[in-house]
């Protein structure tokens, strides 16, 4: 797949992950998948009971897999959680952690015939992972994801803050030559 392909599904927003109408969005999930602060704690909330009481049966998740709950009072048809490193300074399989958790939702969404996902930063907020290395591994893996698999019409990359905006939009720029 051309790099210019993949430029136009792959998207950079600044703004609320729970307000994004697509097919799944992904929640940066505690191994518990009950809900915590951050993204979770807003998706849980935005998306009401339904979506607890799913992930109540999945029985948690452990770090880099993901797993999908419907998306409750949410515009998406789907959550799909996924649960990313902790960072303790990058000696612990950090990097590799993340990728798959990446990966992994993206496998999901594309076993579920989701077309359009939208992706938080994963690990970035109480988790500790360094914004600049997370969104390295972030997007070199949703790129690598969408070169070889056209089903996935669209990747959004929601970002919360300006700061965390303007680190990505380097990277990818670094990345696949973004302008």
């Amino acid at each position: 797949m051309q790099t210019h392909e993949i430029k136009s599904r792959l998207v950079l927003k600044l703004g609320d992950i729970t307000k994004e109408e697509v097919d799944a969005i992904v929640n940066a999930a505690n191994s518990s998948l009950l809900g915590g602060g951050g993204v979770d704690g807003a998706i849980h909330r935005a998306g009401g009971p339904a979506i607890l009481e799913q992930c109540r049966k999945l029985k948690g998740c452990e770090p880099g897999y993901a797993k999908i709950t419907t998306g409750g009072r949410l515009r998406a048809k789907y959550v799909i959680h996924t649960v990313g490193p902790i960072w303790y300074g990058g000696k612990d399989n950090e990097p590799e952690i993340l990728a798959s958790a990446y990966r992994r939702s993206l496998e999901v969404a594309s076993e579920n015939k989701c077309k359009t996902v939208a992706f938080p930063s994963i690990s970035t907020g109480a988790y500790g992972y360094p914004i600049e290395l997370a969104a390295k591994i972030a997007l070199k893996t949703i790129a690598d994801y969408l070169s070889t698999h056209p089903e996935i019409e669209q990747v959004r990359m929601i970002l919360f803050s300006q700061n965390d905006f303007d680190v990505y939009s380097r990277e990818l720029r670094e990345i696949i030559g973004f302008d």
